[in-house]
């Protein structure tokens, strides 16, 4: 039997022809872009523009940076990171005195590389300070129909699945949305402080039919119910605000006033893939240290490695007003409006590589 002839590799973005196929998409985004700038201007940000260098990258576990050294004059070297978000330089921004910023510009993540995901990307983010996070969803709500109005489209669109995005947004609280979409009660796995019983998450799991790995914490089986079971409900049809995190799981945000389990942290969905994270922003630095302490604790003995605490925010943190943010995927609102299936489609000059 013949052998089967070799599959030609796809030609390279480059390519004129492919180019031509990927340049309506590019467009759309740089018309997104000024539309969006336009919209931040009216509402009276002010854009900034935060450096990509830091000496800490972020404190979250799950959130890998790229490293590099820098060279004093002195000849000696210092580790420094590229920022996985403008969070940590946007936030002492505000505690010298600004009220509403904005930045919109490349971030890095490693070990991210996906359909929906790309080692250094577009991040929108933004603050409004004294004002509740409800002006924040509000804003992104906003965001959603213009990108559509911009390029005269009447959906969102990801592999098959449909969003309207000036529909009324449903607002989900995250209880509510495990219960209903993987019959796993979370409030019967944690207690009236918001601490979290990683067994007892074992258990709800395992009650409704969904496997337990031998070895597991309770963020681990939280984030597993996530994305397996909930997210791909999400956005379906209409914008899903999935509200109330449990407090374990929003190492940034304030808790609610009206229980201690959870936290002013949102997540914005359309067509099951997220959008948006945005936060009553915490502002407690000794609460803040020791939950930073705790995701490096957990990084350590996940993945062997650890990030400093970035010690001038931690002095900051108690000069800000109450405020709220949100960072939105520009990518991904872009990859949405204009239909594409990648989020390579619709970045002008892709990461050298590809999915892995």
């Amino acid at each position: 039997m013949p052998a089967s002839p070799p599959v030609p590799p796809i030609s390279p973005w480059w390519t004129p022809s492919v180019h031509a196929d990927r340049r309506p998409a590019l467009l759309a985004r740089n018309r997104i872009e000024l539309a969006v700038r336009r919209y931040l201007s009216e509402q009276d940000f002010l854009m900034v523009d935060p450096p990509g260098l830091q000496r800490s990258p972020g404190n979250e576990t799950h959130l890998h940076a790229f490293a590099t050294t820098a060279i004093g004059n002195d000849g000696l070297g210092e580790t420094l990171y590229l920022h996985t978000s403008p969070e940590f330089s946007m936030k002492k921004l505000l505690a010298a005195g600004e009220r509403r910023i904005a930045s919109l510009g490349h971030v890095w993540r490693n070990r991210e590389r996906s359909a929906l995901h790309h080692p250094e990307f577009t991040m929108l983010e933004w603050y409004r300070a004294g004002e509740s996070y409800d002006a924040v969803i509000a804003d992104c709500v906003a965001l959603l129909r213009l990108a559509a109005e911009t390029i005269g489209v009447p959906m969102l669109r990801f592999r098959g699945r449909e969003c309207d995005p000036f529909a009324e947004p449903e607002r989900l609280g995250v209880v509510e949305a495990f219960s209903r979409y993987a019959g796993v009660e979370l409030f019967a796995t944690m207690n009236a402080g918001g601490e979290t019983d990683a067994d007892a998450l074992a258990a709800e799991m395992r009650r409704v039919g969904l496997d337990v790995p031998r070895e597991y914490t309770w963020s681990y089986l939280f984030s597993r119910v996530l994305v397996e079971k909930v997210e791909p409900k999400l956005g379906l049809g209409r914008v899903t605000v999935l509200d109330r995190y449990p407090a374990a799981e929003a190492a940034l945000a304030r808790r609610t006033a009206d229980d201690r389990r959870l936290a002013e942290r949102f997540e914005l969905y359309a067509c099951g893939v997220e959008l948006a994270n945005g936060f009553g922003e915490l502002t407690d630095a000794p609460e803040q240290r020791r939950r930073f302490a705790a995701e490096m604790d957990e990084k350590q003995r996940l993945y062997g490695e650890t990030y400093p605490l970035d010690e001038e925010l931690l002095a900051a943190l108690p000069l800000m007003d109450e405020t709220s943010g949100v960072a939105l995927g520009f990518d991904r609102l872009v990859m949405l409006a204009v239909g594409a299936r990648r989020i390579e489609d619709v970045l002008w000059v892709p990461v050298v590589g590809g999915d892995r």
